[in-house]
């Protein structure tokens, strides 16, 4: 709960990453021996799919276009965390964009706030000390709660199987972003990665609020 505060940027990030970890490590040795690309000596080599998506089981069901995904992607939402809670954290547009953009941004300096597919936790940012020596209040963490419990109880086949099943629309938002030759669930590996190393801080984190927003110091 101490970890930085982009670390719980949102509730749909933290539930991709459980989501893939176990699903791209029960699924990647058997299938590393089929991502290499062959190379073509008239073009440009394709960059090879280091963390390929484990085939989609069972009947599947037509996907809708992209920019007409948002009622379906959410009703999927409700039918697997239940309609309150996704009602409560999940913003009702432009969904699939805006995990996408959200994902790519997590493992760089910056983070679109406003692209989130999640709403803002309830109260306000907490802070102690003035604009120039502050640290954030410890009774902040507790706003982001809710996220934590609705994570620990999710049943990780069903939001796999949502995965599995929404992501040509994930791969391609992810290309529209600008990655014409990009592979999304390499860049939320990536992602996973860096959420994993994020080191635990047990001591008070230093801020400072030279405008309107605060910054780590």
């Amino acid at each position: 709960m101490r970890k930085p505060i982009w670390w719980a940027a949102g509730a749909v990030i933290v539930i991709s990453a459980v989501v893939l970890f176990f699903s791209w490590r029960a699924h990647r040795n058997a299938t590393l021996a089929t991502t290499e690309v062959p190379i073509v000596a008239s073009e440009p080599a394709v960059p090879a799919i280091k963390n390929p998506l484990p085939e989609a089981t069972g009947p599947a069901s037509p996907l809708p276009e992209l920019d007409a995904s948002d009622g379906p992607f959410h009703d999927a939402l409700v039918e697997t965390l239940g309609k309150g809670a996704t009602d409560r954290f999940f913003k009702p547009e432009l969904l699939v964009r805006h995990i996408v953009v959200t994902i790519d941004n997590l493992s760089r300096r910056h983070l679109a706030v406003e692209l989130r597919p999640t709403k803002p936790p309830d109260g306000a940012f907490i802070a102690t000390g003035n604009d120039q020596q502050g640290t954030i209040d410890t009774a902040n963490y507790q706003r982001y709660l809710p996220y934590v419990q609705v994570v620990q109880q999710l049943d990780m086949k069903r939001m796999a199987s949502l995965y599995v099943h929404f992501y040509p629309l994930f791969q391609q938002a992810y290309q529209a972003l600008g990655y014409p030759n990009g592979y999304f669930n390499d860049r939320l590996v990536v992602t996973i990665d860096n959420l994993l190393a994020a080191p635990d801080i047990t001591t008070d984190i230093a801020v400072v609020r030279p405008n309107v927003m605060y910054h780590r110091s």
